[in-house]
């Protein structure tokens, strides 16, 4: 379903919450796609179980050596620092926002849509994800619902958004669909 693409999973190199990347790592891997990895500087991303470390994982390449070109998708894993890390580094807050402007399918969990605000990519968007993001997401012009996988085809390209770590098998199907053009 995904042979011959390739998925950039943006990360800041610390703070990511690890199954957020893990699971969907894995469901592109299983589903026969590439998962890079791409951060804002090069070496290890420290993944933690919520407030605990985790394990750290090797940085493919940075966001100023690739572009939305060498990749067919983007996912953006949650965690509370990660996505908040990413949207203050204009290089990452750029390269996710040149998957919408591309028109390829990106995917956000939990608390990764905060890039997407930075980005300006959510006005006029349906979007889910941690509760806590929904005054955040109104202000920034999307509509929030509380649910499982949103998939919005409103705009450029497809954005599927996921509320947390329980939502991971719905997130992970809804990407792979999407990517996979489905």
């Amino acid at each position: 379903m995904l042979q011959g693409k390739t998925i950039a999973f943006l990360v800041a190199p610390e703070g990511i919450e690890q199954v957020e990347l893990t699971e969907p790592w894995k469901a592109v891997e299983q589903a026969g796609g590439t998962p890079r990895l791409v951060s804002t500087q090069r070496g290890k991303a420290q993944a933690y179980n919520h407030l605990d470390k985790a394990d750290a994982f090797d940085i493919d390449a940075t966001v100023d050596e690739v572009s939305a070109d060498d990749f067919d998708g983007l996912i953006l894993p949650g965690g509370v620092a990660n996505p908040d890390a990413l949207r203050m580094n204009d290089d990452a807050v750029r390269f996710a926002r040149s998957f919408f402007d591309a028109g390829k399918p990106v995917a956000a969990i939990c608390h990764a849509p905060w890039t997407l605000i930075e980005a300006g990519v959510v006005g006029d968007r349906a979007m889910t994800s941690w509760p806590s993001l929904k005054t955040d997401l109104h202000n920034a012009g999307a509509s929030w619902a509380d649910q499982e996988v949103m998939v919005c085809t409103n705009g450029p390209n497809t954005l599927i958004t996921s509320r947390k770590p329980d939502d991971l098998k719905a997130f992970c199907q809804a990407a792979v669909d999407a990517f996979g053009g489905g």
